[in-house]
């Protein structure tokens, strides 16, 4: 057996409160200073329970605003790699989930929104604004209020990491083809082959035509909407969050389950749309789960990417060694035998997305929407699933787990029944730019979420 690779325990995330104070205080002058924002972020926080903070792409300051060294003092690095406009430097912090601070020649202080669809945010704003940018370009961007020497704008990324609109765009008429054609894919197949062939034929071809952030734009956005309407709790989180037209720009995560048979194609596919692989997760020998994540820094992707995993594998490079069959299916791999493969039929296990926790549980609790325990509750990191969404078993896929003698006679009935467990919308909330997960403790969550023991 292979030892992991290195690199993908390199990862080591820390907790940077000195920089989530200097940004919030600079947020919070903005606010003093620019009263339709802060009516609007009052407005965001209480009728969506998310937080105005995890809204921004990025603030604009001017030179004798902010002092540079003391960006960089905090640990800000200047960007040398990105698309920026020609009067403007901008600074990101490297292992955070904070958003990039630009410096400009410009005497005004900028705070950018980031919607998941303009035209639908500045439509609720009623601001009538004029959008700079193409629709379904790269990135476009709107002035929504000004006052005095500030200014709030909103900016929609559909596979670009840059600040600077372009002049032409030549692909939109390609990613409208795309975003269709996800939206419209086949997602069963009489086989597993079969499926995950034409899923790699349809993002190979796509990739010919558009750039692998391009396509993996359209694609999770295809893959958002799929997993939504098989979410009774998502939807209307949804509904929430576009009273705003914010939709789901305050996403997180997005987790494929897989069977141990497919894991490999599956990484294959989001290695075709330009990932790459951060940390590995062996979520403890009970519940016999692991995860590899992976990353799109240009597409503000992450990954979680599950299997069954025994103890005896957890320190091996588990996302590049092959894997034999287990005797027995762990909670994931008995998820995918009951719904299909999270990349095909099954659509994603659950979409993360960033939020004020405790307010979002009180919340959902006074619509009667159940959350369940926590299973992260730190200052840094909270988590939690909503209740899971049941989803009726095809009695086909009963019978052979039953043959195979991995199933009882009692279970199938009551699988057949009643359904099982089959999504979540997570309720996450970070603070001091943690950009990491739970090693330890989420194997709580995946025990307690295992279709043979789950309770609604």
């Amino acid at each position: 057996m292979k030892e992991p690779d290195q690199k993908l325990n390199k990862f080591n995330w820390r907790l940077h409160p000195e920089a989530e104070g200097y940004l919030i205080k600079h947020v919070n002058v903005f606010l003093k200073n620019h009263d339709f924002a802060h009516t609007l972020a009052s407005g965001i926080e209480r009728e969506t329970s998310t937080r105005f903070f995890d809204w921004i792409d990025h603030v604009v300051f001017p030179y004798n605003g902010v002092d540079e060294k003391t960006l960089k003092d905090i640990g800000f690095q200047e960007m040398t790699n990105v698309e920026i406009p020609s009067d403007v430097r901008a600074f990101v912090y490297p292992g955070t989930i904070f958003f990039p601070v630009l410096l400009g020649k410009k005497q005004y202080t900028e705070l950018a929104l980031k919607p998941e669809r303009l035209d639908h945010f500045i439509q609720v704003m009623g601001t009538g604004n004029a959008i700079e940018g193409d629709i379904y370009g790269a990135y476009r961007k709107a002035i929504i209020s000004q006052q005095s020497d500030f200014i709030l704008s909103a900016v929609e990324r559909r596979g670009y990491g840059g600040f600077r609109v372009p002049k032409k765009i030549n692909d939109t008429q390609e990613y409208r083809q795309t975003l269709e054609a996800f939206f419209c894919r086949r997602r069963c197949f009489e086989s597993l082959d079969e499926g995950m062939d034409a899923t790699q034929k349809l993002i190979k071809d796509t990739c010919q035509k558009l750039s692998q952030a391009r396509v993996a734009d359209a694609f999770f956005r295809a893959e958002r909407m799929y997993w939504e309407r098989r979410n009774w709790i998502g939807r209307i989180q949804k509904a929430r969050q576009d009273k705003f037209g914010l939709g789901w720009g305050n996403h997180d995560h997005h987790t494929f389950r897989s069977s141990r048979r497919n894991f490999p194609r599956l990484l294959k596919i989001l290695d075709m749309l330009g990932f790459t692989r951060r940390e590995q997760f062996f979520a403890g020998e009970e519940a016999g789960w692991g995860a590899q994540l992976l990353e799109y820094p240009d597409c503000n992707f992450v990954v979680f990417a599950d299997i069954d995993l025994s103890k005896e594998e957890k320190s091996m490079d588990f996302s590049h060694d092959d894997l034999k069959q287990l005797d027995r299916f762990g909670t994931v791999g008995l998820w995918v035998e009951l719904h299909g493969e999270s990349i095909l039929q099954a659509g994603l296990h659950h979409l993360a997305a960033r939020y004020d926790f405790e307010r979002l549980c009180r919340d959902l609790k006074q619509m009667n929407l159940t959350v369940m325990s926590p299973f992260s509750y730190f200052e840094f990191l909270k988590q939690a699933f909503s209740e899971g969404e049941m989803w009726n078993v095809d009695k086909r896929r009963l019978d052979i787990l039953m043959e195979r003698g991995s199933m009882s006679t009692s279970q199938h009935e009551t699988f057949l029944r009643h359904g099982a467990i089959g999504s979540h919308l997570e309720n996450i909330q970070r603070d001091q730019g943690f950009k990491g997960f739970n090693q330890k403790s989420v194997s709580a969550i995946i025990t307690a979420t295992d279709p043979r023991k789950y309770k609604r």
